[in-house]
């Protein structure tokens, strides 16, 4: 049977600004209170989904959060109508506001982890939303994310799906921008890396010290226990505490899998080599390809600018393989020509793709971390939402319907607009409809 590795990409939601929210994540704080525009951010990711589906590439999309979140404002105190809450909280609380207006969860790579059913013990193909304890604005995603995931995934006979894990810094889960999976073939069971920040039951363990870790070993195990892996086929790794206080947040901006290849910056790890000779050893093929990144050959600073490490690997027709990576990277002349360099080395990578992501990057994410990896056969790939598959159609589709409800340019003063909170709503309301999700989000319901 077929299988292959579909991407899903997260729409950039109507209400993307720029509010430095996330600490730890370098570009997410040197782009505080600049303005955003919500219209292009989409556009460009839309426009990068339709090119991967032009490339032959399996291309999902995942529909954004309900943003100003209204009932998270209700529950912290704010009261009265929509735009009495509104208004109170940019007031009295307008740290808060940002939080509830957030866009992050145009990052799917955060949104949940996902094993696909040649790893797990009953055959299906696993998900777990994310429970991102670490920052408020994402903590508020999980319950809508598993809403989405199972519009989306929606055949309990090939997918099961769990609640997230426990909302506590023990458990702090940030998805699959700390998980890859090597393979030799995606249907095949594979090798399940989980890379985790910090041990949250001992505190003598290495940590970092200037910016949180926000994935726990604990955490992963649990993932892992829900998804019926078994220990033959996991592999868990710290990732370097210094690399984290340098601005590493999450294990994707410094290392990235795909089949048989593992791309990563030679101080990614902890333990390096009992980490890499651990999955040589459980990956069993020596057809297995350890790219490894120097520090002369690419500063760590540099990867955290250019997010070298934060682009998709992907597989083609002919078998070779492909990096998507952001413009940055192009207009880096040491990025640049270690992957000019790259693409002649005796790898499987061969090309290298540059997109403009630039909305997405300013706010600390690129291309890997708008995407979700999801292993699928065929028949699974039936049994998914397919009017949540990229095509022609859909993609007239969203451009239209991104040019009729998105706003060019966005302020934090614009917040307080009740206007916002009903374009915000009509716009998911009429994309539910598009996409066939049903009632996803709490306006939805009442």
């Amino acid at each position: 049977m077929k299988s292959f590795e579909a991407n899903f990409d997260g729409l950039v939601g109507p209400t993307h600004n720029y509010a430095g929210l996330s600490t730890g994540n370098v570009a997410s704080k040197l782009s505080a209170n600049d303005t955003s525009s919500p219209k292009n951010a989409a556009l460009q990711g839309i426009a990068k989904m339709k090119a991967l589906h032009d490339m032959g590439m399996t291309q999902g999309v995942f529909a954004p959060q309900e943003r100003p979140d209204i009932l998270s404002l209700r529950r912290l105190g704010f009261s009265g109508s929509d735009a009495n809450v509104l208004e109170q909280a940019h007031k009295e609380a307008p740290n808060v506001l940002s939080a509830c207006f957030s866009a992050s969860s145009m990052w799917t790579a955060n949104s949940s982890t996902v094993s696909p059913s040649g790893d797990s013990k009953d055959s299906k193909v696993h998900f777990t939303p994310a429970n991102l304890t670490n920052k408020f604005h994402r903590s508020l995603e999980p319950e809508i994310t598993g809403n989405i995931l199972k519009a989306v995934f929606n055949d309990d006979n090939h997918f099961n799906h769990h609640l997230h894990l426990n909302e506590n810094d023990h458990f702090g889960d940030e998805g699959a921008a700390n998980h890859t999976r090597l393979c030799s073939e995606y249907g095949e069971q594979g090798l399940e890396i989980f890379t985790f920040g910090k041990y949250a039951f001992d505190q003598s363990k290495p940590a970092p010290t200037k910016f949180p870790a926000r994935q726990t070993l604990e955490a992963s195990q649990a993932v892992a226990r829900l998804h019926g892996l078994s220990d033959e086929n996991v592999v868990y790794v710290q990732q370097n505490p210094h690399v984290i206080d340098q601005g590493v947040f999450h294990n994707d901006v410094i290392s990235v899998g795909n089949q048989n290849v593992l791309f990563y910056h030679e101080q990614a790890f902890l333990h390096s080599d009992a980490f890499l000779a651990e999955v040589q050893s459980k990956f069993g093929s020596d057809d297995l390809h350890f790219i490894k990144v120097t520090t002369d050959e690419v500063s760590l600073e540099d990867c955290v600018k250019t997010y070298l490490f934060n682009t998709q690997i992907i597989t083609l027709a002919d078998g070779t393989m492909a990096i998507i990576a952001p413009m940055h990277c192009y207009h880096n002349p040491k990025v640049k020509a270690y992957l000019d360099k790259l693409v002649t080395l005796n790898t499987p990578i061969k090309q290298v793709k540059y997109f403009d992501v630039n909305e997405s990057m300013k706010n600390g994410g690129g291309p890997a971390c708008l995407r979700l990896r999801v292993a699928l056969n065929d028949t699974e790939l039936n049994a998914v939402n397919q009017h949540c598959l990229m095509s022609d159609e859909l993609f007239t589709n969203l451009n239209a319907w991104v040019s009729k409800h998105y706003r060019d340019e966005l302020h934090f003063d614009d917040l307080r607009d009740p206007n916002l909170l009903m374009e915000s709503r009509t716009a998911l309301d009429e994309l539910t409809q598009m996409l066939k999700l049903g009632s996803v989000y709490h306006f939805q319901q009442i």
